[in-house]
C-alpha cells in the first residue's frame, strides 16, 4: 500500500493545531510524553481487548446514562472496532481514546498519538459524531485516517524540528535506528516519516524478509507499505513496489536471518524513462524487513565514437 500525501491546505491546517499543543507544553525535548498532551487535551485513554468486552460494556452503558449522542446505538462501538479491525477507537463526545491491549506494546505509543490526532483535528469531531467511523464509505475513512495519521507523525516527531533533522543529515538505516531510539518511537515509524520529509526522491519498504518470508505470510503481499517522498511520487509513479522487492531479493544475503542484509546501487527509470541511481540497503528488525533507498544522481550516459 502506498502512502497518502495530503493537500497542503489540509496539511497546513492540522500544523497549526500541532504547533498549539507543542507550544502549549513548552517546546518540549524527544521524546514527547503522550501522558502530559492527554493531560493538556483533557482526554482520557482505556485499553480494552476483544476477548473481554468488559471496558467496552462499560463505555456503552455510559454512554446510555450520559444521554450522549455519540453514537445512534452504543453497540456501533463493537460494529466499529469489528469492521474496521480497529486497535484503537476515538469518542470524540466523551474524550476518550480506546486501545486494544492486545496489540504489541512497541505500537501502542502509535496507535494513541492516531487517536489524539482525530481530537486535534476539528473536522473528525463533526464527521464522527453520531455514527463514529461505522457509516463513513470507504473513501472517507481513509481520508480521516491519513490525516490523523499526519497529525500523529508531526507531534510525535515534534513537527519541524524532525524535518529540519532529516533534510540536514545524512541519512541512512544506522542513522534511522539511532533517531527512533531518540524520539522514542518504533524504527519503522521514523523510517516512514523521515523519507516523507525529504525533498529529493527517496522511498522505503516495509515488507516480509526478503529470503526467509515466514510461513504464516501466506498469499499475502510481499511489500505491505510503500513510503514515497514526494519527489519520487511525482517523477517516478510507474515504479512498482513489486518490482523493487524483486530487486531488494536480489542483493541480500541468503545466511542472513536478522540485522543488516545487503546493500546495493540500483538504477531506476523515472516517468521520462530517464535512468537514476539509487542507493538501497535491507536491515531486518525481527518482525519486518525496513528498506531505505536514497538518490544518487543521474546515471550518466557513456558515449562512444
Amino acid at each position: 500500500m502506498k502512502n497518502r500525501f495530503l493537500k497542503d491546505k489540509v496539511a497546513a491546517d492540522i500544523d497549526k493545531h500541532v504547533a498549539r499543543v507543542l507550544g502549549d507544553l513548552g517546546t518540549p525535548e524527544p521524546p514527547l510524553r503522550l501522558e502530559i498532551v492527554r493531560d493538556l487535551l483533557e482526554l482520557d485513554r482505556q485499553f480494552y481487548s476483544k476477548d473481554d468486552p468488559s471496558v467496552l460494556d462499560q463505555v456503552a452503558h455510559k454512554l446510555r446514562l450520559s444521554g450522549k449522542q455519540v453514537l445512534k446505538r452504543p453497540t456501533l462501538v463493537f460494529d466499529a472496532i469489528k469492521k474496521f479491525d480497529l486497535r484503537a477507537l476515538y469518542l470524540p463526545d466523551t474524550k476518550r481514546i480506546l486501545v486494544d491491549s492486545d496489540l504489541p506494546k512497541l505500537k501502542h505509543r502509535w496507535a494513541e498519538a492516531h487517536e489524539i490526532g482525530h481530537d486535534l483535528v476539528p473536522w473528525h469531531h463533526e464527521m464522527m459524531l453520531g455514527d463514529t467511523r461505522l457509516t463513513l464509505n470507504p473513501g472517507c475513512h481513509s481520508k480521516l485516517e491519513a490525516e490523523a495519521n499526519y497529525a500523529a507523525g508531526r507531534l510525535l516527531f515534534l513537527q519541524g524540528r524532525f524535518e529540519e533533522t532529516v533534510r540536514s543529515s545524512s541519512l541512512n538505516l544506522e542513522w534511522i535506528r539511532a533517531t527512533a531510539k531518540k524520539y522514542g518511537n518504533t524504527i519503522t515509524t521514523t523510517l516512514w516519516r523521515a523519507v516523507e520529509h525529504l525533498l529529493e526522491p527517496a522511498l522505503a519498504l516495509i515488507s516480509c524478509h526478503p529470503i526467509h518470508p515466514p510461513d504464516d505470510w501466506g498469499n499475502s503481499d510481499e511489500v505491505e507499505h510503500f513510503v514515497r517522498s514526494r519527489a519520487f511520487a511525482d517523477r517516478f509513479a510507474a515504479i512498482r513496489s513489486e518490482d523493487l522487492f524483486a530487486m531488494v531479493q536480489g542483493y541480500c544475503m541468503q545466511e542472513r536471518y536478522r540485522g543488516p542484509l545487503g546493500s546495493r546501487e540500483i538504477i531506476l527509470p523515472d516517468d521520462n524513462n530517464e535512468d537514476h541511481r539509487f542507493t538501497f540497503e535491507t536491515f531486518f528488525n525481527g518482525h519486518r524487513a525496513l528498506t531505505l533507498a536514497l538518490y544518487a544522481g543521474k546515471r550518466n550516459v557513456v558515449v562512444t565514437v
